[in-house]
């Protein structure tokens, strides 16, 4: 093919599509050969678009007339610089140029008004244009750069600010007005060489997600809690042992407040235990049962690393399904894939009736897609991985064609995560089925049922660890409170109180070497609001 017309662009543009997807060798051997096609910046109806794992160095300038672009992906290229062209882009809301080569950012980026994600992970940045008049900025992520300053972020304008990744940066310290973020939920600084906190990093009423794990920080109790403890724990301890602002007496009362707090709790523990006890009664119990001789366990094969590094299991006994709560046991993980694991991007669910499984250990491991079959959900044929692909990629573009969308809608907007990969991720049964294919789907065999009584749930992620173990915690908390599983015999009480059964189950390497139990001492730690209290029967 010439570099003179693309077919997907003529086609987007007799179909007046919204949505543009250019992606994978194929395009960037066009690229590397005759440039991107210039046709593609008169398609002007364009919302959507994404080029991807190219060869692609630059973005042209005529970006800029793409004026309805509300999403710009150009993740996994060879993108060295960025236009300053791109700032007229008023009506973007979401850009992606992660997994490039860039080692600056246009300052015009403070133009784009309309801003609400803005993702520049695994670049070479040592440096950012301020932030400051992108008011509606809501996520950040800046993780694996060159970073040694943190960005300018920290004004009260960015009133919509929740999420800022700088993980796997080479940060030194954190600013003390960072408390002027009234919005900010989650703050990773995870391996930077941060030696001290601000004390008004507690002073967040929203921060929930805090992660410090990686820094050589000074005090080395704060340092062994960021390994071990619930991010609340950190924050109480930061509100009061590290130091402050001295000219801010709003952050010097809220310490005192804490101490308050504190003082109140040690007195709690002392003199309230008949309450405490009654509270106990009036909440759900999650029983944390031992992993044993005869639990299944997970071995990691290292190939797999490459590709879907993380993996979580656990086992859920007793169970007890009626039709009402089955289906809002099945809704409540759609909604899981679409909020806390951000689309599957952050992580993936699957749940396995355990009864189906083969006996014996399960494998986790990576294989080339043309060599695995599986029976994927709602089929009982066992079809090639590379088939079972290709037919949800085909079928989303007949959707999108059809119907005109400006997204992939249900599992079709999940492909992309496994795009140009050589090898697709896998979870494998003691009989060598494949239970599970993530991000994609499960597997027929184990498919979840209303008389399902135990089941084995998977949660795993190229993201981290941390991310594997937040999902399991939340998708747990909510099975206890949709009520699935048998209630105690001896429980007569008029107001039940809902109890899950949940047994550990361990991951090991392929030479036999624990990687992670879940869940551990330090999972499964809910806020009292939650109204769940955890029974461990191991310690």
């Amino acid at each position: 093919m010439s570099g003179s017309g693309w077919s997907e662009i003529i086609t987007a543009k007799e179909e007046n599509r919204h949505e543009l997807i250019l992606s994978g060798p194929t395009i960037s051997d066009r690229i590397a050969k005759y440039g991107i096609d210039s046709a593609l910046f008169s398609l002007t109806g364009l919302n959507f678009l994404r080029v991807s794992e190219t060869c692609m160095e630059e973005v042209p300038d005529t970006i800029s007339n793409l004026q309805n672009l509300s999403t710009l992906v150009l993740h996994s290229n060879k993108i060295k610089t960025l236009t300053s062209s791109l700032g007229k882009l008023s009506k973007l809301k979401n850009l992606d140029v992660s997994r490039n080569q860039l080692e600056r950012f246009p300052e015009e980026v403070a133009d784009l008004s309309a801003l609400y994600s803005l993702n520049a992970s695994f670049n070479k940045l040592a440096s950012f244009p301020s932030l400051l008049k992108n008011s509606w900025l809501t996520i950040l992520d800046l993780s694996n750069n060159a970073f040694e300053d943190f960005p300018d972020v920290c004004c009260d304008k960015l009133c919509h600010l929740s999420e800022i990744r700088l993980g796997s940066n080479n940060i030194k310290g954190i600013p003390h007005n960072i408390n002027v973020l009234p919005a900010l939920k989650l703050l990773d600084l995870s391996e930077n060489k941060i030696k001290d906190v601000p004390g008004e990093l507690a002073d967040i009423s929203k921060l929930k997600e805090l992660n410090l794990k990686g820094n050589p920080l000074a005090d080395k109790r704060l340092g062994k809690m960021v390994l071990q403890c619930h991010p609340k724990q950190v924050l109480e301890y930061i509100r009061q042992h590290c130091k402050r602002d001295s000219a801010s007496s709003k952050n010097t009362s809220k310490g005192k407040k804490g101490q308050r707090k504190s003082n109140a709790s040690e007195s709690d523990l002392t003199g309230n235990n008949e309450e405490k006890n009654e509270v106990d009664d009036l909440c759900n119990k999650i029983n944390v049962l031992h992993v044993t001789d005869t639990t299944p366990v997970i071995t990691i094969d290292k190939e797999v690393k490459s590709v879907r590094a993380y993996i979580v299991c656990c086992i859920v006994r007793g169970l007890s399904f009626t039709p009402d709560n089955f289906k809002k046991f099945i809704k409540m993980q759609n909604n899981l894939h679409d909020t806390i694991c951000n689309k599957r991007q952050a992580a993936t669910i699957a749940t396995h009736d355990l009864a189906a499984l083969s006996p014996g250990s399960l494998k986790y491991v990576a294989r080339a897609p043309d060599q695995v079959k599986l029976q994927p959900l709602g089929s009982s044929k066992d079809t090639l991985a590379s088939v079972v692909y290709a037919r949800l990629k085909s079928h989303a573009q007949s959707v999108m064609q059809d119907k005109k969308r400006n997204r992939f809608s249900g599992i079709h907007k999940f492909l992309y995560l496994l795009e140009g990969q050589p090898l697709f991720p896998f979870l494998i049964d003691g009989s060598d089925k494949v239970i599970s294919f993530p991000p994609l789907t499960n597997s027929n065999i184990t498919k979840m049922s209303v008389n399902s009584k135990e089941m084995l749930v998977e949660v795993t992620s190229s993201a981290s660890l941390d991310s594997c173990k937040k999902v399991m915690n939340t998708l747990l908390l909510e099975c206890v409170r949709l009520g699935i599983s048998q209630m105690p015999l001896n429980d007569e009480s008029p107001d039940k109180k809902n109890v899950l059964t949940v047994e550990q189950v361990k991951v090991v390497d392929s030479a036999g070497i624990l990687q992670i139990v879940y869940p551990a001492r330090n999972d499964l730690i809910f806020e009292e609001a939650d109204g769940v209290k955890v029974i461990r029967n191991y310690e």
